[in-house]
Parts: structure tokens; C-alpha cells; sequence
């Protein structure tokens, strides 16, 4: 899929290895390898596939949105679109879940 990322401090999170914008290790390391799997993916049923994501479409001030867990604590939230015969994932935030 393609990826598109409405804040560029998060594109620069996802290909700058000396870039973590004050988030620990462990949510930095969660997050890319996360991209480099959507990157992969064919469409977003290979997010619902991966059970440990948790995958799903969030409601209230979220709607329209989705959330993948990074760990416990940390959400990545996404996107989904289609333009022409193409789909798009655009990351939109990671946020804290508690």
C-alpha cells in the first residue's frame, strides 16, 4: 500500500534512524516496523490478519480513522483511502491510548 503522513515530523520518525521525537525506543522500534508492513501490505486485510495490531475502526472524534497498537500504551493512528484503483494508508498521529 502507499503510505502518506499528514505530519512530516512523522514521516522523518519513520526513515530517520537518529529521529525519535521524545517517544521511547520501544515505541519508535513498534512504529517502524509497523510501516515497513503496511508498506508491504496489498490492502488493510493484512492489519486485521495480524491479531497482536488489534486493527480497528475507532468512532466519536476518531471516526473515519483507525487505530493499530504500537504496545500498550501507544496507538497508531490511520487513514484509509482510495484514489483511482489505488489504496492509501495516511498516518495521522500516534497518540496516547490512556
Amino acid at each position: 500500500m502507499e503510505v502518506e503522513f499528514e505530519d512530516e515530523n512523522l514521516r522523518r520518525l519513520a526513515f530517520d534512524r537518529f529521529f525519535d521525537l521524545g517517544f521511547e525506543r520501544a515505541v519508535v522500534k513498534a512504529f517502524r516496523m509497523r510501516m515497513l508492513f503496511i508498506d508491504a501490505a496489498i490492502d488493510e486485510r493484512a492489519f486485521y490478519a495480524s491479531k497482536s495490531w488489534h486493527f480497528e475502526k475507532l468512532k466519536g472524534d476518531l471516526a473515519g480513522k483507525y487505530s493499530i497498537r504500537l504496545n500498550d500504551k501507544w496507538r497508531l493512528i490511520v487513514r484509509l483511502e482510495k484514489r483511482e484503483a489505488r489504496k492509501i494508508v495516511i498516518v495521522v498521529s500516534i497518540c496516547d491510548y490512556h
